[in-house]
């Protein structure tokens, strides 16, 4: 097998992308139809936000996103790891692989940190809507004063002179 030449980028793989989209739908549905772990089922959303699989295909990191406390957000994580396997072999089969990959879950922080920025842009379009700007918007640059609009003089400085060069001797 050749190795990969350095500064290339590789293509992307068109069946490891259609293997990740199916086995993403595949472990929704699983999860919410047979995984009888009231822990799992105990978040207020519940959401598989995407699959990434290694090289070979191997194994699956599992992205989800759940809503609730701490305790819940824990709670379906440690479910999840414990129906891995038992969700290995039916998502396999259901997505028509030989070889059905390892599945590892981890938390998508992403959605957490959309949900703080989209906080961040409310708490800012309320205190502009109170300051009386619309929100959106820069403030307004300050009007130019009248000594503002006068431009100063340039004044030429004349150029320094370098020194002569010296006398060169003839003899």
């Amino acid at each position: 097998m050749a190795k990969p030449t350095p500064g290339k980028i590789a293509k992307p793989n068109p069946r490891k992308e259609r293997v990740a989209t199916a086995l993403r739908e595949a472990l929704t549905d699983a999860i919410k139809a047979d995984v009888r772990d009231p822990r799992v089922h105990a978040a207020d959303v519940f959401t598989v936000t995407r699959v990434e699989m290694n090289v070979d295909m191997a194994v699956a990191n599992v992205y989800v996103s759940v809503i609730g406390s701490d305790r819940v957000v824990d709670g379906v994580m440690t479910g999840l790891h414990k129906a891995a396997g038992f969700l290995r072999g039916p998502i396999g089969r259901t997505v028509g692989l030989q070889h059905a990959p390892e599945l590892r879950f981890i938390l998508d922080k992403s959605v957490d940190m959309k949900d703080k920025l989209a906080e961040i842009l409310r708490e800012d379009e309320m205190k502009a809507k109170a300051v009386g700007r619309i929100p959106g918007q820069a403030e307004p640059a300050p009007e130019p004063t009248a000594d503002a609009a006068v431009e100063p003089e340039i004044a030429e400085a004349p150029l320094p002179l370098l020194p002569a060069p010296p006398p060169e001797d003839k003899a």
